[in-house]
Parts: structure tokens; C-alpha cells; sequence
């Protein structure tokens, strides 16, 4: 092996070829699983379960979550064939030299560069969300949107996307380039600036485009979670009905903004569901992570590791290796800035997609603390009942594979969280 052979950049491009593979078959493996053990418990309904749960029901479920698996893998050999055209086959490469025949090197060749990028990128996806909207939703009968809504919601979100994404992408990349090696330091404080007034953005301005929120009407279900929500001395902007029945059959509810903007919204099809004390329940789960602080402790744990990428990203954009490594040729009179900023959002999720567990372990734990708070201030029973509709009516399954679990759900299996809740009441 000669030492060309052991250049930083043929290193790079081996390494992340073998983490790309690993976590491919990773992530083959895990798929897998899930899909055999819901087929092998499909025919049986888990005992705890048997009294609430028909076998037809927990059939659906498990049909759902085969063929959700199955549409997953597609979904995961497409990206990966896609991020190795990006990246090791030249495809970014050659989307930035097209560019720069057109534009000149400089910000605006390079927020160009990012925008057709986006909108490639964009367009690729588009089938895949077209499928599973009115095909894989479809065969269960949970989508609800006609393919007028659905281009409507696709035009409105490029819209949206457009006017907040491009000013963003073009003060980040002017940051980039104008503060010096500390440019990391500058860019995560204006991104973490925007995502805080998003937080007051989003429900008041941008939710209101795509759904209707109509405050809430029912005067003894208002009364019931006003008293809820001031026995555990919680204020809101208001409670409001959204119209999610337009575009799917699943339901939630969730409380949203920050400071003064905070909402509570429920589903129109999760109040059609539950009865007033399981509303009650749902919403005092979604209170209990208010109490404990999970949103606050997700804030700053978000910002500490966006802290922690963009130094890293810091250091990768100095390094010639890290763009050739990775099949990049860079710009001889620099301004590679917009490069360095896809790469590392392309690849960085390969290698943390071994990390998952660790996080899917903390929400899980957040999940429980929460069930708890709600079992204490709404009732251990009316929260079991509401997520046992809940998960029959969005065709959760109940017999998840236990590693599986581990690395992806967010949210714990039906069994341990009704199991503890049980123990509460």
C-alpha cells in the first residue's frame, strides 16, 4: 500500500463507505426484526389486552407496521444509493461546477448552490411521500386528503420554506465567510435565536396556513381542562381544535409555543375519540412534560450539540481532505463554504445513527415521568383507556421486538406504559 493509498483523503472515503455500510446493514438488521416478530404475534392479541383490543384490530396493526417496514427499506436503499451519488460519486461535485458556470464564485453562487440543492433533493422525495400519503395510508384508511390538499400543502410549504429558508441559508453562508474562524460561534447563535422564534412563529403564523384552529366550543370540556390546567398551575394562550381530519384519520394533541404564545391544541379526531376525563389524561400527559422541564432540558440539549457541530463543522471546512474525501472537488479561489454545509448535513446523521438508542432511551424516560404526572392529576385509568384507543385507532402495534424498541421508539410499547400505569392507580 503505497502512501497515496493512506492520504487523509482516501482514508475518509473508505471510512465513511464502511460506516455507511454498517449502518445500512444496521439498520437492515433492526427492520428485520420488527417485521418477523409482529408477523410471528400476529394471530394472538397479548393477554393484557384481549378484553379491549379485537384480534381484527391487532391484525390491522400488525399489517400496518409489516408494510410500513417494508416501505422503510425502499426508503432506506433509495437514500443510501442517493447520499453515495451525492457524495463518493461526484454528484454534489458536479451540481457545484454547473453552477459556477453560471454564477460567479462568491455568496450568491453558493446560496444557489444550496437552494438547487434543496430543490432536487425536494423533488426526489416527492414520489415517495406521494406513495405513502395515497397509497401505503390509503390501504388502511387513514389518509383523508385529496391530491388537490396534498399540492396545495406542497406548494405552500416550498412557499414558506422559501422565505424563511433563503434568508437564513444566506446569512449563515455570509457568516461563514465574513467573522473569521469563529464563525461557528456567530452561526449558532443566530440559529439558535431563529429556533427560539420559531417557537412563537410557528403556532401563531405558519400552523395557521396549512390547518384551521378553531378555539375550543365545548363549554364543559373547556371548563374540565381549564380546572386541569390550573390545578397544575399551567396558563395558555388558549385551547383550540384543529382540523387534522382533513388529511388523516390519527389523532393527538399537543401544547405548543413559548411564553405568552402557548396553546393547547387537540385533533378534531382525538376529541371525536376520547371521552372528556381521557382528554383530560391526554392533556395532563402533555402538561407533565411542561412540569419536569423535558422541553427546556430537549432546548438546551439541542444546543449544546449544535454547538458541538458547528465547531466541529469549523475545523472539517479548513480540511482539503474533507471534500475530496468525500467526493468534492473544491473551489480553487475558496468560497466553499455552501460544500462544506451539505456534506456535513448529509453525512453527519450516518454517524449518529449509532447513537439513537441513547436518545430514543431519554425519551422513553421523559415519556414515563410524564404518564406519571398525568396518573396523579387526571387519573392512571383514563390514560390507559385513552392510549388504548389511541393506539387501536392509529394501528400501533402492541408487539414491537424489543430491540427494535430500544434503538427507535420515542415513545415506550403500549405494555410498559399501561403496566406502570396500573401500578399508579
Amino acid at each position: 500500500m503505497t502512501d497515496a493509498d493512506l492520504s487523509p483523503s482516501n482514508l475518509l472515503s473508505i471510512a465513511f463507505a464502511m460506516l455507511l455500510m454498517a449502518s445500512v446493514l444496521l439498520k437492515l438488521w433492526l427492520a428485520t426484526r420488527q417485521m418477523r416478530h409482529v408477523a410471528a404475534h400476529r394471530d394472538t392479541v397479548p393477554a393484557a389486552f384481549a378484553p379491549q383490543i379485537p384480534l381484527a384490530d391487532h391484525q390491522k396493526a400488525a399489517d400496518y407496521t409489516i408494510a410500513q417496514g417494508q416501505f422503510g427499506l425502499l426508503e432506506l436503499a433509495w437514500g443510501t444509493a442517493l447520499l453515495l451519488a451525492w457524495t463518493l460519486l461526484g454528484g454534489l461535485s458536479a451540481l457545484n461546477g454547473w453552477i459556477t458556470g453560471w454564477i460567479a464564485p462568491g455568496l450568491w453562487q453558493q446560496v444557489a448552490l444550496v437552494v438547487a440543492f434543496g430543490v432536487i433533493g425536494g423533488l426526489l422525495d416527492l414520489p415517495w411521500a406521494a406513495w405513502r400519503t395515497f397509497v401505503l395510508e390509503q390501504r388502511f384508511g387513514f389518509n383523508r386528503t385529496t391530491l388537490q390538499l396534498w399540492v396545495q400543502d406542497l406548494v405552500k410549504s416550498a412557499v414558506v420554506g422559501a422565505i424563511i429558508g433563503i434568508p437564513m441559508v444566506t446569512l449563515v453562508l455570509w457568516l461563514m465567510g465574513a467573522t473569521g474562524p469563529l464563525w461557528w460561534l456567530w452561526t449558532w447563535g443566530v440559529w439558535m435565536g431563529f429556533n427560539l422564534l420559531m417557537l412563537v412563529v410557528y403556532p401563531t403564523w405558519i400552523a395557521p396556513l396549512f390547518n384551521k384552529f378553531q378555539p375550543l366550543e365545548d363549554a364543559a370540556l373547556k371548563e374540565r381542562v381549564t380546572a386541569l390546567m390550573q390545578r397544575c398551575g399551567f396558563t395558555s394562550k388558549g385551547f383550540y381544535v384543529m382540523d387534522g381530519s382533513r388529511r388523516s384519520a390519527h389523532a393527538n394533541a399537543y401544547f405548543t409555543g413559548f411564553g405568552s404564545a402557548k396553546r393547547v391544541v387537540f385533533y378534531d379526531t382525538l376529541l371525536a375519540q376520547l371521552t372528556p376525563a381521557e382528554v383530560d389524561a391526554v392533556l395532563a400527559h402533555e402538561l407533565g412534560h411542561f412540569k419536569h422541564r423535558h422541553i427546556t432540558k430537549r432546548i438546551v440539549s439541542t444546543f449544546a450539540l449544535s454547538l458541538s457541530a458547528l465547531a466541529l463543522l469549523g475545523w472539517l471546512s479548513q480540511q482539503v481532505w474533507f471534500y475530496t474525501g468525500l467526493g468534492v472537488v473544491p473551489n480553487l479561489s475558496g468560497g466553499n463554504d455552501a460544500l462544506a454545509l451539505l456534506l456535513f448535513m448529509m453525512t453527519l446523521p450516518v454517524a449518529t445513527s449509532f447513537v439513537s438508542p441513547v436518545f430514543a432511551q431519554l425519551s422513553r424516560k421523559h415519556e414515563f415521568e410524564a404518564d406519571a404526572f398525568a396518573a396523579q392529576n387526571a387519573g392512571a385509568q383514563d390514560l390507559a383507556n385513552a392510549l388504548l384507543k389511541l393506539y387501536k385507532d392509529n394501528a400501533s402495534t402492541l408487539t414491537p421486538d424489543p430491540v427494535y424498541v430500544k434503538f427507535y421508539y420515542s415513545h415506550p410499547p403500549a405494555s410498559e406504559r399501561i403496566a406502570r400505569m396500573v401500578a399508579h392507580g
